[in-house]
């Protein structure tokens, strides 16, 4: 029997500086990772993910629940050829530049409750 062989996407230069903004501005690490990946490929496994990002199965799994919930990804279950277990399929389910926008009014409205919390302390402090 012949296996078939298949291209596993791994991280360039340029893909890990992705990452690791995402991750600076406060994105969960293994997120930021598996959003890269998936951004650069049309669908993938849960264990092409793993091998394109050098994550275990428990990292890509809690990244992608965290991904389902803000609705970032859908997956879909394939039989697999053999016996066994199907496998989940992965792709983006809205456009990487959706997501990056999402992200970036997350991150407005973070900062403005922040700033509004500030405010109150300046409040507590002239109040002596």
């Amino acid at each position: 029997m012949l296996m078939k062989s298949k291209n596993v996407l791994y991280f360039t230069q340029r893909e890990e500086e992705f990452a690791d903004l995402l991750t600076r501005i406060g994105t969960k690490r293994n997120v930021a990772k598996v959003l890269v990946y998936l951004a650069n490929t049309p669908e993938a496994t849960s264990r092409d993910i793993e091998r394109g990002t050098d994550l275990r199965q428990p990292e890509v799994s809690i990244a992608m629940t965290d991904m389902l919930k803000h609705k970032w990804v859908e997956s879909r279950e394939n039989r697999a050829e053999t016996k066994g277990r199907p496998v989940k399929i992965y792709k983006l389910a809205l456009p990487i530049s959706v997501i990056i926008d999402r992200i970036e009014s997350d991150k407005k409205s973070e900062a403005t409750d922040q700033l509004k919390m500030i405010t109150q302390l300046r409040d507590y402090i002239g109040e002596e």
